[in-house]
């Protein structure tokens, strides 16, 4: 073990539960993603999976969750690294900020509603 360590084993299940919802919220993401994009209501920014949003929308989520996945998985393998810690921390973050916007625009769309 590296001076530059970090982690109890406490800490590191607090970690992985942060890790779970990392991948829950990138569910989520991907639900209102689809529900926005396939009716109309946005358009989806990145050009590589526009396609798939439109015309493969299970392969869209299962793609989405696969390289979330991956990418959480590495972050997890390097957990005793503080750049690890941070970096799951940091994704976290941007899932749980995508959720509030998604939730704020459900809320401007019920006011359109008569």
């Amino acid at each position: 073990m590296s001076p530059l360590d970090v982690g109890t084993p406490r800490q590191f299940r607090w970690l992985a539960v942060i890790v779970a919802g990392v991948m829950l919220l990138n569910l989520l993401d991907a639900g209102f993603t689809l529900v926005w994009v396939r009716t109309g209501l946005a358009e989806e920014g990145n050009l590589l999976i526009r396609h798939l949003v439109m015309e493969h929308p299970v392969l869209f989520v299962a793609a989405k969750m696969a390289l979330v996945g991956l990418g959480s998985a590495l972050l997890w393998m390097r957990r005793h690294n503080p750049a690890a810690v941070v970096g799951i921390f940091v994704v976290f973050l941007i899932y749980y900020a995508l959720l509030i916007y998604h939730v704020g625009f459900v809320g401007v769309l019920m006011q359109r509603v008569p």
